[in-house]
């Protein structure tokens, strides 16, 4: 006889705990779902009894008694529209026909409603498998043999409900993920009518011609607002023609590996390996062209597309012909059956680049070079625009070097490009009356270069803009400020900010405010040297984008703050931008660089920042910010706009924080009992999110090399 010691009998305790609390999960998300819950019940009650979890029904003398179909329905076995809808045909199925069935109808009935999510499944479902025996027994009278093969088939299966109730789910769906889960069925509905060709596939093309036309009127009130125009955006064309190519290259690929008999016959041809592989790669390399809407890749997809369309026909035509004439009693041409629903996909595609030809219009990158869609001389007009509008906290970057421009009709966007991402800093230096406009153009210029568009650092004014035109938005970090009205540091609460004044005193330093430009060489190289000293203890290198460093110190407009000992040694060194209010009055100064030479004193920076602060609230300034840290935050997004985005933004700032400390860095700024505002990351949708993230990666170490950055992960 053992007995458990206090830590396994804790440890057994919170298993218990953990596995009641998702027994209570479980219950909760059933009560959610009884339609779907009890669908799925029935059919593992059905699959045990009439042991079709471990016997395909096929070659069973009872089949018919079980699976609906032409034969079922002719013999008046009605109830087997019940039974079928129950059951999977063979036992390998089981396991994806219940798990499909209870994710999507599930989904369905939790966004619909439960007595909606029922009709729908079970109307459409029985009217699909009705329309597709009527339809197989008129075309069996054909000499099709396509045809006569499937008035011979039996199925199974809720697939054809299941479709018409994701069509009916996908209206409660917002831009553009309405657009794209339609396209979705009716792509796997059509390619699996064209290359399958079984009973199952008529019957889910039907259901969703039936269903789709009428999605609005069967979500009712759970329908999200219908959009004003059915216009589609340049990067929704793009991405169905990419998507597109995909799917015809992956096509190529599974019909040479695994053919099938479908309704042109058998798919397999005389194809190799080789010439599949150069049609896989040249697919691939234009569907990426189109992606990017290049011009070219818009030529070559559509010489291709006429090119399979006119064949096609004129193969589709002759086969009639022959027919009808009876010259051809049986046609047997080897790859027909591959070449004509390749040849559907093709023209379809060829009318999606026809329709939409002006989202292809990118140049090439060369021609992006040469073509400005800024001014001149962007950071000047950045300035001429800061000083009439005013900004955020985090504006002055806009005039960094490294930025490209896009001038708007009451400002300027400052942003940079990164692995094919466009990330704006900040808010755009407009009146934020104008903020929509500037949000419109930016994303215009976005499209038309192909690139992917955001905005990074906003405040919470340009997010609410954002939003209202269908953008999303993400609080990634927090600026910190610190009100000068009235600020005394008096009191407990300030007594680590007394001991670093006391400290300096006692060590003979003294704080100066003073534009470093204008200092002796002797004393810029002081800066340069503590920099650099800090830089090369990361073991990565010196972050940029919303970091600045020396050179950007060097600015005229740009104060900093020095503390130097009485031989003129520099202990520690800030750098202040400058925030203007409308009409160029400076009404906040932002912390920029922040550091301190390893052997001095370690509340020096304490000092300076403290010692800043009583400068500006001399000279009449309202704020100072302490900038916000990159990817640290107090909290969590309060709206939880994308919870997954949160989590990997999360665990990249933790990745970070060893290296350059940006938790630590927010904690630290917590003595000064800042307040905080948040600072948004704004893009289009979640689709965009893994190549914003590289982006923005990019952004913050331009410079980082394979080495550098395996480092990091390590």
């Amino acid at each position: 006889m053992s007995v458990a010691t206090a830590p396994e009998e804790s440890a057994g305790s919170a298993r218990r705990e953990a596995w009641a609390q998702r027994g209570r999960g479980a219950v909760g998300l059933v009560r959610r779902v009884p339609f779907t819950a009890s669908v799925v019940a029935a059919m593992i009650v059905l699959g045990l009894v009439t042991g079709a979890f471990w016997s395909p029904l096929s070659g069973r003398p009872s089949a018919i008694d079980l699976a609906y179909g032409p034969p079922a329905l002719l013999a008046g076995h009605l109830w087997t529209l019940v039974t079928g809808a129950l059951l999977a045909g063979n036992p390998a199925l089981y396991v994806l026909t219940l798990g499909l069935f209870a994710v999507a109808v599930g989904w369905a009935e939790i966004r619909c409603g439960t007595r909606r999510t029922a009709l729908v499944t079970i109307a459409f479902q029985l009217a699909a498998v009705l329309l597709t025996a009527a339809l197989v027994l008129a075309l069996a009278a054909t000499p099709w043999i396509w045809a006569g093969r499937l008035a011979a088939d039996l199925d199974t299966g809720f697939s054809a409900g299941m479709f018409a109730a994701l069509a009916m789910t996908s209206i409660t769906l917002h831009a553009p993920w309405r657009l794209r889960l339609q396209l979705v069925l009716v792509g796997v509905a059509v390619v699996g009518l064209l290359f399958l060709g079984g009973l199952a596939d008529v019957e889910h093309v039907l259901a969703l011609a039936l269903a789709l036309p009428l999605a609005r009127r069967l979500a009712g009130p759970t329908a999200a607002p219908a959009p004003a125009s059915r216009h589609v955006g340049r990067r929704e064309r793009r991405l169905v023609a990419a998507i597109g190519l995909v799917v015809i290259a992956a096509i190529r690929v599974l019909t040479l590996v695994v053919p099938v008999i479908g309704p042109l016959g058998n798919t397999e041809s005389e194809s190799t390996v080789i010439e599949t592989t150069i049609s896989v790669v040249i697919s691939l390399l234009l569907a990426d062209g189109l992606r990017r809407g290049r011009r070219p890749a818009w030529v070559i997809g559509l010489v291709l597309g006429g090119f399979y369309a006119l064949v096609g026909l004129v193969v589709i035509v002759a086969v009639i012909w022959g027919q009808s004439t009876g010259q051809m009693d049986q046609i047997e041409l080897v790859g027909l059956a591959v070449f004509v629903p390749n040849a559907v996909l093709w023209t379809a595609l060829l009318v999606w680049l026809v329709v939409g030809r002006s989202a292809f219009a990118v140049p090439s990158r060369r021609a992006l070079r040469r073509r400005a869609h800024g001014p001149a001389d962007g950071p000047r007009a950045a300035r001429i625009a800061l000083h009439t509008h005013g900004g955020s906290t985090i504006s002055w970057m806009t005039t960094w070097p490294e930025n490209r421009y896009l001038a708007t009709a009451d400002g300027i966007v400052a942003y940079r490009v990164h692995a094919g991402v466009a990330v704006a800093l900040g808010d755009p230096v407009v009146e934020p009356a104008h903020f929509g406009d500037a949000l419109t153009d930016y994303r215009a210029l976005a499209e038309r270069s192909g690139w992917v568009p955001c905005l990074f650092s906003t405040t919470a004014g340009l997010a609410d803009a954002a939003r209202a035109q269908g953008w999303r938005a993400l609080q990634v970090a927090e600026d910190t400020l610190i009100d000068l009205d009235g600020l005394e540091f008096k009191g407990k609460a300030w007594q680590a900010v007394r001991s670093a004044f006391n400290r300096a005193d006692k060590s003979g330093i003294e704080h100066r405010m003073v534009h470093l430009g204008e200092e002796p060489r002797a004393l810029v190289a002081q800066v340069r040297a503590i920099s650099e000293e800090w830089v090369g203890d990361k073991g990565l290198p010196e972050m940029g984008f919303t970091l600045g460093g020396v050179e950007e110190a060097l600015d005229s407009e740009v104060r900093t703050g020095l503390a130097i000992d009485a031989e003129g040694t520099v202990h520690g060194v800030t750098s202040w931008l400058p925030v203007y209010g409308p009409g160029r009055e400076i009404i906040g100064w932002t912390l920029d660089v922040m550091r301190r030479r390893n052997e001095g004193f370690r509340a020096v920076v304490e000092y300076l920042i403290a010692s800043a602060c009583l400068t500006f609230q001399a000279e009449g300034a309202r704020f100072v910010s302490l900038s916000g840290a990159p990817l640290a935050r107090s909290d969590r997004d309060p709206e939880g706009a994308e919870p997954v985005l949160d989590r990997v933004l999360d665990q990249l700032g933790a990745l970070l924080e060893p290296y350059y400390g940006f938790r630590s860095l927010h904690q630290f700024k917590a003595k000064f009992r800042p307040r905080h505002e948040p600072m948004y990351l704004v893009y289009r949708d979640e689709g965009d999110l893994p190549r914003v993230g590289i982006g923005i990666g990019r952004a913050y170490l331009p410079d980082a090399g394979v080495r550098e950055l395996m480092a990091l992960t390590r």
